[in-house]
């Protein structure tokens, strides 16, 4: 489900923070966020029966703590998303679906946004299924800066249990599984790309 986000860094980042020291793309995860709230990129992820025939799963996303600028746009990739709507946000002047991206005016501290949307993220993989997630960044210009990514797959169909995830568990990547759900908290610069997988139980 490849999503991206523009955001601003505060003056007091851009300070503190020389151009040698911003991430020009390449992966780094963080054991250790900034003490101040970054942005965080919550989703959930519902699998359900016809999604292992059609691939398009549900997506619910919310970005909180977006950086306060004159306006932003959240990009989903064309011809993979389907009924994009917005079903809430704060701290936001005036917040638009466009084609296949989000719009959004007058950011202040703190704001927020909430949006579902069907996304074609499932395909078949190594006799199992595979949902491919990313790229996952915050990027302002040509840097890229520190931002949390919280990730929840609910399996709502009866044959179908998690694998495995991809990048391995390190500091800044934590894997987790439990009952009919998995998924990862993620902190890191750069551009994200997630591989989570599933296989088929022995009684299908």
């Amino acid at each position: 489900m490849p999503a991206c986000a523009l955001a601003a860094p505060s003056e007091e980042d851009l300070f503190f923070r020389s151009a040698a020291e911003v991430s020009e793309g390449e992966l780094r995860f963080l054991a250790r966020l900034p003490d101040k709230p970054v942005h965080h990129h919550r989703n959930r992820v519902t699998i359900r029966d016809e999604s292992l025939e059609t691939g398009w799963v549900t997506l619910e996303q919310c970005h909180e703590h977006l950086d306060p600028m004159p306006g932003v746009q959240i990009v989903y990739a064309p011809g993979r998303t389907r009924d994009l709507r917005i079903l809430s946000h704060s701290g936001i002047g005036r917040a638009w679906v466009e084609a296949d991206s989000v719009q959004m005016e007058g950011i202040g501290p703190g704001a927020s946004i909430c949006i579902r949307a069907e996304t074609l993220a499932l395909a078949r993989s190594d006799g199992g299924y595979a949902l491919r997630n990313g790229p996952y960044m915050r990027k302002f210009l040509d840097g890229y800066y520190p931002m949390r990514v919280t990730m929840t797959v609910v399996m709502e169909t009866p044959g179908l249990r998690f694998s495995a995830i991809e990048p391995a568990a390190q500091p800044g990547f934590r894997p987790w599984q439990r009952d009919n759900e998995a998924g990862y908290e993620a902190a890191f610069e750069g551009m994200l790309h997630t591989v989570i997988r599933f296989e088929r139980t022995k009684s299908e």
